[in-house]
């Protein structure tokens, strides 16, 4: 399939070289930034171009890999009608795209990217919408040259997914770097806690989490939660999350049991 990348970030670069080695031809990249265009173009053997009017009218697909407050502008300035153009965002609707393309739809990767880590693109869920049952078939077939996992999800279920995804991702994520500079300041290093990280991680590869939830809220331990707070003095905003996330353990807890 012919494909032309509209941005040059994280997703377009992993989704650009998942279909290069799947066989597929990238026409052109699209970037505001030439030379960022430039630098995914030369490794996926394609024309970079900083101009929407220039996009190249023999293509099958327009995959528009960019931020969500980004999407509709950009979107608006492409002038070919009559080939099936895809976002790759979570938390847009398709019909974001309706508004300017008879056909369309979306080709939204469920992982965390970024440039300088490799991922096996196979095991990455697609999450995959159109406007008709040719565009989706033709979606389907594409993911599938490129993951095992290629579902169909329309627009309201995405957003679900895209929100469920800020809670088992980012935030932990922010859990991490606060764990982090909690044992920063002590002198203590962060390598401590991959171990247990990465136990935890595993778990729930096997169990749903709230059959593998540990820890002082689970327990009631109301001694050591109370020594943890007295710890976070010096940090009023830990303190309230700690409490919040607590109060959350304890309260799912309870329903489980009930």
């Amino acid at each position: 399939m012919r494909i032309t990348l509209v941005g040059s970030g994280n997703v377009a670069t992993h989704l650009g070289t998942a279909f290069k080695n799947a066989g597929h031809q990238i026409v052109q990249v699209w970037s505001r930034n030439l030379q960022h265009a430039a630098l995914l173009a030369y490794y996926v053997r394609a024309e970079p171009i900083d101009n929407l009017a220039d996009i190249c009218a023999d293509t099958d697909l327009i995959v528009i890999s960019l931020k969500d407050d980004a999407l509709e502008e950009v979107a608006s300035f492409i002038a070919l009608k009559n080939v099936l153009v895809v976002h790759t965002c979570g938390s847009v609707s398709m019909q974001t795209l309706e508004k300017y393309f008879d056909t369309c739809g979306v080709f939204y990767p469920l992982q965390t990217f970024s440039k300088n880590r490799e991922l096996d693109f196979s095991s990455v869920p697609l999450c995959i919408e159109s406007t008709d049952k040719n565009s989706t078939q033709l979606l389907l077939v594409l993911g599938k040259t490129i993951s095992k996992s290629v579902n169909y999800i329309d627009s309201n279920q995405r957003k679900t997914l895209h929100l469920a995804a800020v809670f088992a991702c980012n935030f932990p994520n922010n859990l991490y770097a606060i764990a982090a500079g909690l044992l920063k300041e002590q002198q203590l290093d962060f390598d401590l806690l991959k171990p247990l990280i990465l136990e935890t991680a595993l778990k729930v590869q096997e169990f749903l989490p709230e059959e593998v939830q540990t820890g002082p809220a689970t327990r009631r331990d109301e001694k050591t939660m109370n020594a943890h707070l007295s710890l976070l003095q010096q940090h009023p905003e830990l303190q309230e999350i700690y409490r919040l996330l607590s109060q959350a353990i304890i309260k799912m807890d309870k329903s489980n049991s009930a």
